[in-house]
């Protein structure tokens, strides 16, 4: 599939601001459009990301936004897929530039989240498998994000350490990013001494709740060679996989896995498929990634991630980490801007924020974060119900 250009990016700072959500949207997007040096009524085509906590305006985020903006009569969609919901947004803009449908698109993702853990919506459905863990029994995100820690201290012998080194590592890259809702730096001793909120998992290793927004201007390669750009960042592949049956490992908001006692066991996993998916999509392997942003809802998944985007094999994640391999200035360098653990929450924006970042990087604007010399990045997202996705993009 040919490339799309990305020729602007911008971001609403995430913390815990109590406005609307398209005020975060809006001020996102104008900041794209802005480096991208275009103006509104040049985009053909609005793509939101989904907010379910904002009342009806959240639901139809497209049309949201295009309101605020100021309605000019610009095709518009808006798309749910949980977590991934950006990435999702992102590959409808994709659609409707290679199929000639319109030259230039704007994609944004805002959200105004309540305190403490994201929660379903009021109601009794007894037949939604969201609302069934947390009624029948009451387990939050954080029940799951403990169950993979633990998983990975058994199979691999994870420590909690491990886990604690990951947001130390990460807190060192937050302290210079501005849009980051936590960018203090912190030490083990810091880590050790926040309560424990799902075992083995402390409170400054679960990622918390935050307003934010992201926007990215996208167009064909002509359009940008048309208005002088001639080496920009590209998105040259995107993923959005679903698991494989037999899915033998238990993921939000699921109760139970699937069975495999009479069944083959897949070759590779659905986590694992997301990578690969880009990857041959591309044309490239995860030896030619410079610089990765993956979904650290948890220290210890990062972890995972290292694993399944192929930088290592199983097992060997900490060592990588312990090496310096995924610091600034290490090999391959994961979540430089401090990743969900500095950033939080804003479930329609952050799989663009992971792009953003990205841009930044590949077009060596990240300031003192930049990784060196990038030119080829990778995200990782997931959303309930088996939403999995991944943008590669490389300059």
């Amino acid at each position: 599939m040919e490339d799309i250009a990305i020729l602007g990016v911008g971001m609403h700072p995430w913390g815990k601001w109590g406005r609307n959500f398209v005020e975060y949207g809006t001020f996102a997007a104008r900041r794209a459009l802005e480096d991208a040096q275009i103006d509104w009524s040049e985009v053909g085509f609005i793509s939101g990301a989904i907010t379910v906590r904002c009342g009806y305006p959240g639901y139809v985020a497209g049309s949201t936004m295009a309101r605020a903006l100021g309605f000019n009569g610009t095709q518009v969609a808006s798309s749910y897929a949980a977590c991934a919901s950006g990435a999702t947004a992102l590959s409808v803009a994709r659609g409707q530039i290679l199929s000639g449908a319109c030259d230039v698109a704007l994609v944004v993702g805002a959200d105004t989240t309540p305190d403490g853990f994201l929660a379903p919506n009021d109601g009794v459905r007894t037949d939604d498998t969201d609302w069934l863990r947390f009624h029948m029994v009451g387990a939050t995100n954080p029940v799951y994000f403990g169950l993979h820690a633990r998983r990975r201290m058994e199979m691999y012998g994870a420590t909690q350490e491990d886990f604690a080194l990951v947001k130390v590592k990460n807190s060192k890259h937050a302290v210079f990013n501005e849009n980051a809702r936590f960018n203090k730096e912190y030490e083990l001793e810091d880590v050790y001494a926040s309560p424990v909120v799902s075992d083995p998992l402390r409170l400054l290793e679960i990622c918390t709740t935050s307003d934010g927004g992201a926007a990215v201007v996208v167009s064909s390669l002509d359009y940008a060679k048309s208005l002088g750009v001639d080496n920009p960042v590209r998105v040259s592949a995107i993923a959005l996989n679903t698991p494989t049956y037999p899915d033998p490992l238990i993921d939000l908001p699921y109760l139970a896995t699937d069975s495999s006692a009479n069944t083959v066991p897949n070759e590779i996993g659905f986590k694992e498929s997301i990578g690969q998916h880009v990857y041959e999509e591309a044309g490239v392997g995860p030896e030619d990634v410079d610089v990765a942003e993956v979904y650290d809802l948890a220290s210890s998944m990062e972890l995972d991630w290292y694993e399944q985007l192929g930088f290592c094999q199983p097992g060997e994640a900490e060592t990588l980490l312990r090496d310096g391999s995924t610091s600034i200035g290490g090999r391959i360098p994961v979540n430089p801007s401090g990743g969900l653990g500095a950033f939080g929450e804003a479930v329609p924006a952050q799989a663009i924020a992971q792009v953003c970042e990205l841009n930044w990087q590949l077009s060596q604007r990240a300031g003192k974060r930049q990784v060196k010399g990038a030119r080829i990045g990778i995200t990782a997202n997931q959303g309930l119900f088996g939403h999995g996705s991944s943008v590669l993009l490389r300059r």
